[in-house]
């Protein structure tokens, strides 16, 4: 019997959403796949939304995880951007959900400080430390990047996260 758990760390943007796999055995972390799904940014919002969704639902029929993270998104000067990113974020909580997994949030600095050390690391000290984490891989830009960054913090709080995810459900369902 293993304790192999496979996760997936997604980082939503209307753009690039960008996902990564690994495998955490105990301790040990390994790569499985990382890439990025692209949007074409000449159609319409909600066929861009259909695009992530498709593209999603392919990554977890492909790579098969037992559970999800998605990076938390923060407001920004432009409140516009904010709600097409907050649409993005929306689909990459609903697919994995739709398919039976906890589904997991952090914070960009929770996920920086699991992967760096630092919650105000930059995107540069992400990617070299995820590739120390698990050598030898190709990381397909930043936003797979940091969605295997996503995915790293998942492993190492998976059991509290999941268990607050559970937690706040079995009070909503009482509600």
């Amino acid at each position: 019997m293993t304790n192999r758990m496979r996760l997936v760390g997604l980082d939503p943007g209307l753009t690039v959403t960008g996902w990564g796999v690994i495998d955490a055995e105990g301790t040990r972390l390994s790569h499985v796949a990382n890439g990025k799904i692209r949007t074409d940014t000449s159609i319409d919002l909600s066929d861009r939304l259909v695009q992530i969704h498709d593209g999603l639902i392919q990554v977890l029929a492909d790579w098969r995880p037992d559970y999800a993270a998605v990076e938390e998104t923060f407001v920004n000067k432009n409140a516009g951007s904010t709600l097409k990113l907050g649409l993005a974020r929306g689909v990459a909580l609903l697919v994995p959900a739709l398919s039976g997994l906890s589904v997991a949030e952090y914070s960009p600095n929770h996920v920086k400080k699991a992967v760096v050390g630092s919650g105000h690391a930059d995107k540069s000290q992400i990617h070299a430390m995820v590739q120390i984490l698990l050598p030898g891989i190709t990381i397909h830009g930043p936003d797979a990047a940091d969605a295997l960054a996503v995915a790293i913090c998942h492993a190492h709080h998976r059991t509290s996260g999941i268990n607050v995810l559970n937690r706040t459900a079995m009070a909503g369902a009482k509600a």
